[in-house]
């Protein structure tokens, strides 16, 4: 059944490795409208910090699911899977291809595996969580979390709280851990997804090109922008959008926590962990493509691949 479905381009890849680049490049060959698989591009003025293709880029080519809400909402990988699938349909009817890209791992996930219907939020649960942290603190509960739902608890870091707190909200709302309902609900799209991953041969070389990007983000006013958006929104350090890599240690130097050195040595290293938990995701998924992204032919490799998976 799947060679009748329409096909889907996936390029994924850890920050840094040159999926935007590519995906440009991939565009002057094949009939593609780019679809943005990024949780941080989604935010309206967050430029800088989310590397957002250029306004020439996004004139040359379409680009989806990019400034699509405010810095003050939250976005989730349901509502990315549902636009997905609706600009998939559209790009599909008017006779061109999607091509997916970016480092969200869990956005591709509910993509390609679908989503459980996990309960509503419960504010008098997440109240209770929240006093919970205050008086012991983030990491006590990311341990508890890891007692009653050890896998979802692997993939989180001590401190998010967001996810650390939605994961213990579904657990005691339902007595399940999270890891076992989401993706519970196999439901496929109706796409044949042809997937391809850029992964560094070596990692230092990636390190080495998260600093030098890092480092262009603030000479190119990352700090400048954040103090912007400041000013024109009611923001606050627990949002989503300000929970991003490279705002966060941004808003902390504003505070007046971090000096310009410390805030840029921590804006790379959180990067660089990052980079991390997406190669981490990539190793973990099946009928991935593998590309070395440092290979000097890396670009002709993946368009040779994509051919060959469109019978071209």
């Amino acid at each position: 059944m799947s060679a009748v479905l329409p096909p889907a381009l996936v390029l994924m890849g850890p920050t840094a490795s040159g999926k935007s680049a590519l995906a440009m490049r991939l565009a002057t060959a094949l009939p593609v409208e780019i679809v943005s698989v990024d949780s941080a591009q989604v935010y309206r003025g967050m430029d800088i910090g989310t590397a957002k293709p250029t306004a020439g880029e996004r004139r040359a080519v379409p680009h989806h699911l990019i400034d699509i809400i405010d810095p003050t909402e939250a976005y989730s990988a349901a509502r990315f899977r549902e636009d997905a699938l609706r600009l998939m349909n559209e790009i599909h009817a008017r006779g061109r291809i999607p091509l997916l890209v970016g480092g969200t791992m869990l956005y591709l996930k509910a993509l390609r595996e679908g989503l459980s219907d996990l309960p509503q939020a419960d504010p008098a649960i997440r109240a209770e969580i929240d006093r919970e942290a205050a008086a012991r603190g983030w990491p006590a509960l990311h341990a508890e979390l890891a007692h009653v739902d050890p896998q979802t608890a692997a993939r989180l870091k001590p401190n998010d709280a967001q996810r650390i707190q939605r994961a213990l909200e579904v657990y005691r709302l339902t007595g399940r851990p999270m890891s076992a309902l989401v993706g519970s609900r196999e439901t496929a799209p109706p796409f044949r997804l042809i997937e391809a991953a850029l992964v560094p041969g070596d990692r230092a070389v990636l390190h080495a090109r998260i600093a030098r990007r890092f480092d262009d983000m603030l000479k190119a006013g990352l700090v400048e922008e954040l103090r912007a958006l400041r000013e024109r929104y009611p923001l606050h350090a627990g949002l989503p959008s300000m929970r991003c890599v490279g705002y966060r240690q941004a808003w902390l130097h504003l505070e007046g926590e971090y000096d310009a050195a410390e805030m840029r040595d921590r804006g790379i290293f959180a990067t660089r962990q990052l980079a991390k938990r997406q190669l981490t995701w990539l190793r973990a998924m099946r009928d991935l493509a593998i590309f070395d992204c440092l290979a000097p032919d890396m670009g002709e490799r993946v368009l040779r691949f994509y051919l060959r998976a469109l019978g071209q």
